[in-house]
């Protein structure tokens, strides 16, 4: 049965499968498709980033049982080797929840576990 954020549109047009929960985040998956690359043949940075912003908002939402909404405000990544083949990887953490600022870091890895990006992403939590 497929998770309520992996039913997001957006999600089901990436790809998203949530792999594993973990107590400061998840790990979500997306197998390379042709739809995905970039003109070089490699993973485009956008799927990664919007990753990422799906991997932290995901583990903010399973941290507030989905009770409260979130809107991303900032996200940095560093890319570190492209990713051409197999599936995508990424695991968030929860590194701060406070009242109004949520902040998840996230790694990036191809099937082979290599890392391919970091990111830092925050989100405002709002009332």
């Amino acid at each position: 049965m497929k998770k309520a954020s992996e039913l997001l549109p957006f999600n089901k047009l990436l790809g998203v499968r949530i792999v594993r929960r973990h107590s400061d985040g998840v790990t979500i998956e997306v197998e390379i498709r042709g739809e995905l690359l970039n003109s070089a043949g490699a993973v485009h940075g956008g799927v990664l980033a919007s990753m990422a912003d799906t991997a932290s908002g995901i583990a903010l939402h399973h941290h507030f049982g989905g009770r409260r909404p979130i809107t991303t405000t900032d996200l940095k990544i560093n890319y570190l080797r492209p990713i051409t083949q197999g599936k995508v990887v990424a695991r968030s953490h929860l590194v701060c929840v406070g009242k109004t600022l949520g902040v998840g870091r996230v790694e990036l890895s191809d099937s082979q576990r290599n890392l391919a990006a970091i990111a830092i992403v925050t989100y405002m939590i709002l009332s």
